[in-house]
């Protein structure tokens, strides 16, 4: 009887599959704070998956998503990849993981094909959904406002790869050199951080009445200096002048009343005619881009096998943080999430390889359908994390 009580607390605590935790490499394993899928096969070659949990609530979501990219039997089909990486909660990434692919699905059914707009629409749709749950949950959890998300994603349809991103997460391609032989890193996403100097004049340019749109603090650029990203789902406090005001956190709180969106939810949206020299692409959150180059990620990708590379490239960015706060890796290690965070942000990271003779195969082709969402430690879905200011991520 002691043995049947036991064997019932511990299927209570096991992780709950939606975020792909179980104790086999189907859909992932997960080990401490880090979880992992070393391979598995998309429409257009093989993946590799790996997440690692610092904040005490992960932050970052993703999915892959390969086969139908609409409900329609004629296509399109492909492969769909996000890495959302979220601030002030993981309440935007969660709802853009479950929202943005349905979304695109939606749109590519309605056009009968992929393209740029469809892309574009289903980013819409998905900031206004987040906007009508901030809207709805204010009057009893008002914080919510200030909970945003990065939102990069790529689809790779009939050849062609598109890549949308919202803030400062990075895709990278890796290409091979054909009168070398080497294999160098494109960087095929444009970030919106105010670090940048061009985002600063973008900002400034939209903002010309405004001398603080962008403020030095801290010795980091930020946006009204709260925020370094300038463009998001969510984060509606900057967006919607009538979610900034009480009960929001005064930290949070504008001195002065916006007339228009201090923040933007429009992607940039780039499309690339794959070539069959174009070997595999990285998709990252800027956890991984703190420590680790475009090219050195690359460099590491090539020079070893492709199953566990994407916890390869995690466990490489570890040592990295922790060379820099002058202790061992092991040590690290075993350290717990929350504390985790002055350390070193959440890390997600996706290796796509591509198959030349898969990825020139037209869109109506059909190949194996595959839904994999990187994991972290289970916690319920209605939970709100602590709001954080950028200045004290890391604190919680």
């Amino acid at each position: 009887m002691l043995a049947g009580l036991m064997n019932f607390l511990k299927a209570c605590w096991l992780p709950s599959d939606h975020y792909g935790q179980t104790g086999s490499d189907t859909v992932g394993r997960q080990d401490g704070l880090l979880w992992y899928k070393d391979s598995g096969q998309h429409m257009n070659g093989d993946f590799s998956m790996a997440v690692v949990q610092a904040n005490n609530l992960l932050e970052d979501q993703s999915q892959l998503e390969s086969g139908p990219l609409s409900l329609l039997e004629s296509g399109p089909y492909g492969t769909f990849i996000g890495v959302y990486d979220g601030h002030g909660g993981p309440e935007t990434a969660r709802f853009v993981n479950n929202h943005l692919f349905q979304h695109l699905k939606r749109f590519a059914t309605e056009q009968k094909s992929m393209s740029v707009d469809v892309i574009r629409k289903a980013y819409q749709a998905t900031e206004e959904g987040f906007l009508s749950v901030v809207t709805k949950q204010w009057p009893i959890k008002p914080q919510i406002a200030a909970v945003g998300s990065c939102c990069l994603s790529g689809v790779i349809c009939g050849g062609t790869l598109y890549i949308a991103n919202l803030g400062d997460s990075r895709a990278v391609l890796g290409r091979v050199v054909k009168a070398t032989g080497e294999v160098l890193a494109v960087q095929l996403s444009a970030e919106h951080n105010a670090s940048i100097e061009s985002v600063r004049q973008e900002l400034r340019a939209a903002h010309p009445d405004d001398p603080h749109i962008v403020v030095l603090k801290h010795n980091v650029w930020r946006v009204k200096g709260l925020i370094q990203i300038s463009r998001s789902i969510g984060d509606v406090y900057l967006k919607r002048a009538e979610f900034n005001r009480e009960p929001l956190f005064v930290k949070y709180r504008l001195r002065e009343p916006f007339k228009r969106p201090i923040l933007s939810a429009d992607p940039a949206i780039s499309m690339h005619q794959l070539q069959p020299h174009d070997q595999f692409l990285i998709f990252a959150s800027d956890g991984l881009w703190e420590h680790l180059t475009n090219q050195e990620a690359v460099d590491l990708v090539q020079k070893h096998p492709h199953s566990g590379i994407a916890r390869r490239l995690v466990k490489t960015a570890l040592q990295e943080a922790a060379k820099k706060r002058e202790m061992r890796y092991s040590d690290l290690k075993k350290i717990d999430r929350g504390v985790r965070r002055h350390f070193h942000d959440d890390i997600t990271v996706i290796v796509v390889f591509l198959d030349p003779n898969l990825v020139s195969r037209a869109s109506t082709v059909r190949g194996p359908t595959i839904s994999v969402r990187g994991g972290g430690i289970n916690i319920p879905a209605n939970t709100l994390a602590p709001c954080t200011t950028p200045t004290e991520l890391g604190t919680t």
